[in-house]
């Protein structure tokens, strides 16, 4: 199949998503042809049956706001004409799906019918969808989609709450290579971190004021203040790091926490660490937890959202109730306190990911799903 995908190319859990989908279907023989204003982050070099189409967005006087929407939808059409496409996949359901929408309307009247399958992540639904001022046009967007699947049960829920949504949804959760995010010995990484013996917690994030960076801070200044010999590593970028470092400084544990930006591999971080840390107030899937969990890490995350489906309360991690902090710190002692748990839990997270969300697990049911999509564009009425 010749696959046209359209993300947000950001340090992100969709565009993550879509960036390892894209690079799994290509492995798997099929052709990819990515479309979006830049390369995705996860992206890396192009291969022989990779493309990447830049989106220009060029600012005219006339425009306040480049009308990026419009743009995206001539490429969109410009790519499937030329590279003669089988199908679109856009991940977010605006500006994508929509643009999508248009761009099959334009290719229609002039003889190509293309199939749009739409992936709902998360905010595009559950922020954006219920903006009165964005409603009608995700629903639009959403119900005039040929496929239409979320990343979770939660998110499936949330959709049909809005009441307009008349798609029918499939479920295909996030998905890991675990053969790259596996358990690896990275002593001399660990030993230059934590020189005497400190157990390190991990948070990973875009620092968006949903993913609470600054509520990681303050559980790790619990757990400091109560005499245990931790470090903590905050990895990523976004509004809230400033304000996260600040807080550090405020408690004065900013000698043992580092901010380490954006990072490519993150799983050589992740496989160091004893405990991922997640208090979120959103999360569809969780797709950072799910990458810990594959390198053999437990997590403590908040009980909201697609975590509950992800993650196995006591057994690969804990679930903690939203902004209970006292939660958080409780289920990390619990795990510092006892060496043997750590370990279960440890290889119980790593067995998980393997056998549920693996990418061999995964794709298949993307590719299904395609071929589903596609034969229903074919079939007589």
């Amino acid at each position: 199949m010749k696959i046209g995908i359209t993300c947000y190319p950001v340090y992100g859990g969709s565009g993550v998503v879509a960036t390892e989908l894209g690079k799994a279907l290509a492995a798997r023989g099929h052709c990819i042809h990515f479309i979006a204003y830049s390369i995705p982050f996860r992206l890396g070099h192009l291969q022989e049956n990779i493309f990447f189409h830049e989106v220009n967005v060029n600012a005219y006087p006339l425009f306040e706001y480049p009308p990026y929407t419009l743009n995206l939808t001539s490429k969109i059409v410009d790519t499937v004409k030329f590279a003669e496409l089988d199908i679109l996949h856009m991940h977010y359901a605006i500006p994508h799906a929509t643009s999508a929408v248009l761009a099959r309307q334009i290719l229609a009247s002039e003889g190509i019918h293309i199939p749009v399958v739409t992936t709902l992540h998360g905010t595009d639904i559950t922020i954006i969808g219920q903006d009165p001022s964005f409603a009608p046009v995700v629903n639009y967007s959403i119900n005039e989609s040929d496929g239409v699947t979320a990343v979770s049960e939660y998110l499936k829920r949330e959709t049909a709450e809005l009441g307009d949504i008349t798609a029918d949804i499939e479920v295909i959760p996030n998905f890991i290579d675990t053969a790259r995010f596996r358990p690896m010995q990275k002593d001399h990484f660990k030993q230059a971190l934590c020189p005497n013996g400190e157990k390190l917690l991990v948070h990973v994030s875009n620092f968006r004021p949903v993913k609470r960076a600054i509520d990681v801070v303050e559980i790790f200044y619990q757990i400091h203040e109560l005499g245990y010999g931790v470090k903590l590593l905050m990895v990523g970028d976004g509004p809230d790091r400033a304000a996260a470092e600040h807080r550090a400084r405020e408690l004065g544990v900013e000698a043992d926490v580092r901010f380490l930006g954006k990072q490519d591999p993150v799983e050589e971080i992740l496989s160091i660490a004893d405990v991922f840390l997640m208090p979120s107030g959103s999360e569809t899937f969780g797709l950072a937890a799910l990458e810990a969990m594959s390198c053999g890490v437990p997590v403590v995350v908040s009980d909201i959202g697609g975590l509950p489906e992800l993650v196995i309360n006591g057994e690969s991690g804990y679930l903690c109730e939203l902004g209970d902090l006292e939660a958080f710190t409780r289920a990390v002692r619990r795990l510092l306190d006892d060496e043997d748990l750590l370990a279960s839990m440890s290889i119980t997270a790593r067995a998980r990911a393997v056998e549920h969300f693996d990418t061999d697990i995964i794709v298949p049911h993307y590719e299904s799903y395609y071929e589903q999509i596609m034969d229903r564009l074919t079939s007589p009425v």
